[in-house]
């Protein structure tokens, strides 16, 4: 049995620190995610994408995030 894998969709998400929570004493996270992101990108093409909108926001760069999503069929 062979299995293909078929890269279907890219997702970026940039989490972004939101301070302490009051009551645990843990830290909080907001995240921005793009969808529709070229399947091609390179790593540095997403980390300079991401370098462009991180001074643009009220909140400290925590991580970037790359999430990819593959169909896989039995050929």
């Amino acid at each position: 049995m062979a299995v293909t894998s078929s890269h279907t969709k890219t997702r970026l998400s940039i989490v972004l620190n939101d301070g302490v929570d009051a009551e645990t004493g843990k830290d909080k996270y907001k995240t921005k995610s793009f969808n529709n992101v070229r399947l091609d990108a390179t790593p540095e093409e997403l980390y300079a994408f991401t370098g462009a909108l991180v001074p643009l926001q009220q909140r400290e760069l925590y991580t970037v995030e790359k999430n990819d999503q593959s169909t896989l069929r039995n050929t």
